[in-house]
């Protein structure tokens, strides 16, 4: 396939930045999008060129890192997948294709196509742990019994990578979806109970102090996510916030 691609260009974060076009031929369809970027940035290279700069690690849809925004979409016009399981397949020769990073207030560029997500970091500092005490005679994790259904969801929550997705896709910048999974695996789980209240607070407050918007249900951030992430997770977080509230 030969294709044209229009590619974000920023220097630094004080930098504007800018579309760059680029050309790049014979294309294989079963390359995945990263090893396109793998070719091109070869070829740029070779020319004395700066390469384009992009987040990767392990490539295979566990890490999250691979993050773009391509033809107006989170990972692309695959479903249920990352960056670097999409393939260039999904896409036609002669196509033109728009490559930018996820962009909201709390996701700045650092350089090119790789933003800083540190702000989820932070969220999960203030509250996304369960404090065990290792001293002395610990129960094991596998001797507490756990409801099915919860022990399910807890671990369907638990699958968010935490690629930003969702905050990309919301018209509002929203990290809900994220933030609550995160909540979630915890408060399905009795190991989660004793820090429910302050774990919830805590990281509602901090995603609301890095920038994040708010939440107006359109779900398109369950139908981007990669891992498929449910809006129920929202819902349950709302009724734990609330909760904690009261308490307080």
């Amino acid at each position: 396939m030969n294709l044209t691609l229009k590619i974000w260009r920023q220097k630094n974060a004080s930098d504007k930045g800018k579309m760059v076009d680029y050309k790049i031929n014979d294309v294989s369809p079963d390359m995945s999008f990263l090893e396109m970027l793998d070719v091109l940035n070869t070829q740029l290279i070779e020319s004395g060129d700066e390469p384009v700069a992009f987040d990767h690690d392990c490539r295979e849809g566990i890490c999250g890192m691979c993050s773009l925004y391509i033809n107006g979409e989170a990972h692309g016009p695959d479903r249920g997948v990352t960056t670097c399981q999409l393939h260039m397949r999904k896409f036609k020769d002669g196509d033109t294709i728009y490559i930018e990073p996820f962009r909201a207030k709390a996701f700045p560029v650092i350089k090119d196509l790789v933003v800083d997500r540190s702000s989820f970091d932070r969220i999960q500092h203030a509250g996304g742990f369960v404090s065990v005490n290792t001293s002395g005679n610990t129960q094991d994790a596998n001797a507490i019994p756990i409801n099915k259904e919860n022990a399910d969801k807890a671990f369907d929550a638990a699958t968010c990578i935490g690629c930003g997705a969702c905050v990309a896709t919301c018209k509002n910048s929203s990290a809900m979806l994220y933030v609550s999974a995160k909540v979630s695996q915890f408060a399905l789980l009795p190991q989660g109970q004793v820090e429910a209240t302050d774990r919830v607070l805590n990281m509602v407050k901090q995603m609301d102090e890095e920038g994040f918007g708010n939440c107006t249900n359109t779900g398109a951030c369950e139908v981007e996510c990669p891992k498929g992430i449910s809006l129920e997770n929202i819902a349950r977080m709302n009724t734990e916030f609330l909760k904690a509230s009261l308490k307080g």
